[in-house]
């Protein structure tokens, strides 16, 4: 008989932890299906339209991000067309995996059934894990790279293995792929490395493997940015200025509680952060936090840069809690375990309100379009194509043969280039981004309709302007394109010649 218990233990044991994993990702699978069921009731977002018109140009680097996100984007085109449910799914195919690497760090660090349960639903119901998943941005894959790179590096310290370093250079190279922000992440790996008895690992021939594998995946992109003047360090000194201009980066402190995490695991993640620091093998998850988040601090950088970084300490706290739960009385334990999911899910379905397109009408509607500026900027681009479509119909049939289409932001030349085929309108002229290196059409049209400038702006650039329309949309939703912007002019060529206005006239946005 007892023979018969030693043998059995390691299949009980092994069911436990199948099980285990199974909660964990049935609250994944929650997440993607809500995701795949509402992210079709509104429209593109200015970004992702953005992203769409870069991914119709594959390149190893682009003015605003590497090249990750269009080449992924591509591929969606490729099988999705343009549907936002297929457009958005690696979207919320990647938010899945982030929920599944949370709990399955919460096992590494020692925790059973609870704590990863615990951690990857406080991943799930972080406000900017929610939105992560309704849009296809670069900062949904950053985000999925800094999560996958803690879970490495709890591998390697657990393991005392250095072959986990090739692994970890491998993510970091995509990360780098995906956003530049990624060296402040290696920063405090780097910093964890040097102040932690990790260190060790720097002795290693597998840490500089992983160092050059890093290198390498980066290096066509280093290529792209050395051939043009490393055009994306001139477009992100102009974008902080202008954030910080404009108070974007304001609220920094505040929103890692309000919005990176969700409110009701703050004491999930201090606990995990505490915990980081108090254990010898995982200081160096302490410093991984706290380095970066030092660096976004002083530089005035925006919340979600590091949002990235909780899963790993909601981890940690989730087996730092569920330890200190064991030892209370069970009425206690209950007790607590039910204040703390009421809060969390509490908190998660209010930002689920106006993160989540839940409805395509009615006053949820409402709410969330008041409360939520990306929905704001999904909505009024196929009116906006509609509209040049109208003024370009309008006019003369020998203006209509030599007729181009001038933009003033990304989000008007992504609309017009992914929408405005439908209407038979040439490719919008942009001066915006990666759209400036790829020039002017040849010949140069000698009729423009111009959209996204201001009166004064097109008096000054071009000739024989008129006022030919406008844009709006039927929701009367105030947004950048009806407020800011609403006019459509009909002009003649630019006051300067062609290559002189295309130099003198480049945009940052």
């Amino acid at each position: 008989m007892r023979n018969l218990v030693i043998e059995q233990a390691p299949l009980i044991s092994s069911a436990h932890r199948r099980n285990d994993t199974l909660a964990v990702w049935a609250i994944a699978g929650a997440v993607a299906l809500i995701h795949v069921l509402t992210n079709s009731r509104y429209g593109f977002h200015r970004d992702e339209l953005q992203t769409l018109s870069d991914a119709l140009h594959m390149d190893w680097g682009f003015v605003a991000y590497p090249p990750f996100t269009p080449f992924m984007e591509r591929i969606s085109l490729s099988l999705f067309g343009l549907s936002l449910v297929g457009l958005r799914m690696f979207s919320v195919v990647a938010q899945a995996i982030v929920v599944v690497i949370t709990g399955l760090m919460a096992r590494e660090l020692g925790g059973s059934r609870l704590a990863q349960v615990t951690a990857a639903l406080a991943a799930a119901v972080a406000p900017l894990a929610l939105f992560e998943g309704t849009e296809f941005q670069y900062t949904t894959f950053d985000y999925l790279w800094w999560v996958l790179i803690a879970y490495l590096v709890i591998r390697l310290l657990k393991s005392d293995d250095s072959r986990w370093c090739l692994a970890i250079g491998a993510a970091i190279g995509m990360g780098f792929m995906t956003k530049y922000t990624m060296g402040f992440f290696v920063a405090g790996i780097v910093g964890g490395l040097l102040l932690t008895g990790a260190r060790r690992f720097l002795a290693s021939k597998w840490f500089w493997a992983g160092v050059g594998l890093a290198f390498l995946i980066c290096l066509p992109n280093l290529i792209w940015q050395i051939r043009h003047d490393f055009i994306s360090f001139h477009f992100l000194q102009h974008i902080h200025k202008r954030d910080v201009g404009e108070g974007r980066a304001e609220g920094f402190v505040r929103d890692q509680f309000l919005i990176c995490t969700n409110l009701f695991s703050l004491p999930l993640w201090i606990a995990g952060l505490i915990s980081s620091f108090c254990s010898a093998r995982y200081r160096m998850l302490a410093w991984m936090y706290v380095i970066p988040l030092a660096l976004f601090a002083a530089s005035k950088a925006r919340f979600y840069y590091l949002g990235g970084a909780y899963p790993m300490l909601l981890a940690m706290g989730a087996v730092a809690g569920e330890r200190w739960l064991a030892s209370l009385t069970r009425r206690s334990r209950l007790g607590l375990e039910g204040v703390f999911f009421a809060g969390l899910l509490a908190f998660g379905i209010y930002s689920s309100m106006i993160i989540i397109p839940w409805t395509s009408g009615g006053p949820l509607r409402q709410f969330a379009i008041r409360n939520n500026g990306d929905f704001r900027d999904e909505i009024g681009w196929n009116d906006l194509v509609r509209e040049v479509a109208r003024v370009r119909a309008s006019l003369p049939s020998d203006q209509q043969s030599s007729v181009g289409v001038i933009v003033g932001n990304y989000g008007e030349a992504g609309a017009l280039g992914m929408l405005g085929p439908a209407y038979q309108l040439p490719r919008p002229i942009s001066l915006t981004n990666s759209a400036w290196l790829r020039g002017y059409p040849t010949p140069p049209p000698s009729t423009l309709i111009i959209v996204g400038w201001s009166r004064r702006q097109v008096d000054e650039a071009f000739t024989a302007c008129r006022l030919a329309g406008h844009n709006g949309n039927p929701e009367a939703v105030r947004n950048e394109e009806s407020d800011d912007h609403p006019d459509v002019f009909v002009c003649g060529p630019p006051k300067e010649p062609w290559p002189e206005f295309w130099k003198n006239n480049q945009r940052f946005g």
